[in-house]
């Protein structure tokens, strides 16, 4: 499908950190990052910045906390927009340069719908300072209709650059994605909307494109489907699905085959069957990846029939 106003939107690092705390070494996304500029991909997201005080560096690789000097190591000013996200209650705000002093160009404030009024309120500090800001709204397959249409309301009245549709648990089919991209139109008009996938149920490409068939425009992939769990959309499927002559798959298929290839055999992200578990049952993939890890029972059978009986995991 060519759109012009598509806009490919890379979270390799970013995400797939969740299956390794982030201890990406910088030669790799040294490597990532001028790979996706290669490619003509519009905006690589390298990673979190938490709050230290919260997070310890110790703990964590350096693109939990996305430091300024890091993002200069790896990034470079072009076409590719750097981009970083930041979780409400986790966000030391003294953490953010003005705009015009930052590498980053845009960030994106992840939250759930009960904080809306946490998000706004960083998001307005984020926008002050110079910056394209997002909203990605997770976890919107457990969100009650009514209270997700207060936050969007909230959200269509903000100078937002654009809103996420998240299917954080890899719980949605085509009719959800259908009816929900429907509704964030309505209710935002003059957004821009984007979609994020997760692959519990290997839904994530397909569901990727049935949001763009309604209409957003902002996409998320990850390189080899990178990310928690059942990883996302894969970034290479979704260049080669867009068909815009400005997308090159060639610098992609490189750093599959140099880094990504042998990655997935260590931190084994991507479609598993405990994972469907969770995505058919609308709940949260940690449950997955601790029954990957010898917890909750000894067969798929009994992780399911545990899952069914408990209100959330």
């Amino acid at each position: 499908m060519y759109r012009p106003e598509i806009k490919v939107f890379d979270c390799t690092i970013r995400d797939g950190g969740l299956m390794n705390e982030w201890r990406f070494e910088k030669p790799l996304v040294k490597d990532v990052f001028d790979g996706l500029a290669r490619a003509g991909v519009d905006y690589a997201e390298i990673g979190y910045r938490v709050d230290k005080k919260m997070f310890s560096p110790k703990d964590f690789g350096p693109w939990r906390f996305c430091e300024e000097k890091d993002l200069r190591d790896v990034a470079y000013e072009c076409d590719t927009k750097v981009s970083i996200m930041c979780d409400v209650g986790r966000t030391d705000y003294d953490a953010f340069l003005p705009a015009d002093e930052s590498i980053v160009r845009l960030v994106r404030v992840a939250t759930y719908v009960p904080d809306i009024d946490k998000a706004i309120h960083l998001g307005k500090h984020l926008k002050g300072l110079g910056y394209e800001v997002s909203v990605n709204i997770m976890a919107v397959s457990h969100a009650l209709e009514v209270d997700l249409d207060e936050a969007l309301d909230q959200l269509g009245e903000t100078n937002f650059d654009m809103v996420y549709l998240v299917d954080s648990f890899g719980y949605f089919y085509s009719e959800q994605i259908h009816w929900l991209a429907e509704k964030y139109l309505a209710r935002l008009p003059g957004k821009e909307l984007g979609i994020h996938c997760h692959n519990n149920q290997q839904l994530a490409f397909a569901n990727t494109i049935e949001g763009i068939i309604k209409g957003i425009n902002y996409v998320d992939g990850t390189i080899y489907g990178i990310g928690r769990a059942a990883g996302n959309c894969p970034l290479e499927l979704l260049i080669g699905f867009l068909k815009n002559p400005k997308f090159d798959v060639r610098p992609v298929f490189d750093l599959i085959e140099k880094y990504f290839f042998d990655m997935k055999k260590e931190l084994r992200w991507g479609y598993e069957l405990p994972y469907a578990v969770t995505g058919i049952l609308n709940k949260h993939p940690r449950a997955a990846m601790a029954f990957l890890k010898g917890v909750h029972g000894n067969s798929c059978s009994e992780f399911f029939d545990e899952l069914l009986n408990v209100d959330d995991v």
